[in-house]
């Protein structure tokens, strides 16, 4: 299957008009969006900016009704009043409710902490060995349960280091759980999109506090039977 994936958004709605110009141009069998599509820097009065980026979101889901979305940190912290850097209690009833509209614009089980494609896991940090073995010891049947239990976890097991919305595997000292996966992840600001060890990282959209882009803001395809992966808007290159 040939996917195209969404990085972070960070209240960047054109990100979603940049896509579908790309979409438009190539044939892809799903869409998969990494999360995070709120908060960023010194916008916390912005009500605006929140209100349009879900509204841009939900037009997105509406037309690739097929859509993963996986919850990023920013996300799921206003459904757990979880507050963290960028966390606008101002915004809270904006994003609740853009949550709200998008899991009314895709299947229930499109949303999530990660989503399996074949041989390729995404979630918004990733998936290490040692948040399975601290939050799930006894764990005894697939992967494919594994990431049920995941995706029905609360604050409790989410909102720590090593969590698919906290982690940064990108060093390499951290093991990917299972071995043999492909992992694609955002959260990680890089210059340009990275893939090391079984890890593609591809946060590429997000910027510095004076505004300036940190990376190269290109989007990419992978096959997830395959593993290959490749830049979507050769155009840029």
């Amino acid at each position: 299957m040939k996917v195209f994936v969404i990085p972070d958004i960070h209240l960047k709605p054109w990100i979603f008009d940049r896509a579908e110009d790309i979409l438009s141009q190539g044939e892809y069998d799903r869409v998969v969006c990494l999360g995070d599509l709120v908060d960023d820097w010194n916008q916390e009065m912005n009500i605006g900016l929140y209100r349009e980026t879900f509204e841009r979101a939900v037009r997105f889901t509406e037309k690739h009704t097929d859509m993963l979305f996986c919850y990023g940190n920013h996300d799921i912290s206003y459904v757990w009043e979880a507050h963290e850097s960028g966390y606008s209690e101002e915004a809270r009833s904006v994003v609740l409710g853009g949550i709200s509209m998008l899991k009314e614009s895709l299947p229930e089980d499109a949303i999530g902490f990660i989503h399996r494609i074949d041989n390729v896991l995404f979630s918004h940090a990733g998936l290490l060995e040692v948040f399975v073995s601290c939050f799930f010891p006894n764990h005894q049947g697939g992967l494919d349960d594994l990431l049920r239990q995941i995706n029905s976890s609360g604050m409790n097991e989410m909102w720590c280091d090593d969590s698919p919305i906290w982690a940064r595997p990108q060093d390499g000292r951290a093991m990917l759980y299972p071995k043999g996966m492909m992992q694609v992840v955002g959260h990680t600001p890089v210059r340009k999109t990275d893939y090391w060890n079984g890890l593609l990282t591809i946060d590429n959209f997000s910027t510095y506090r004076d505004g300036m882009p940190i990376g190269d803001q290109r989007f990419i395809w992978i096959d997830t039977v395959s593993k290959e992966w490749g830049f979507a808007d050769e155009r840029f290159c």
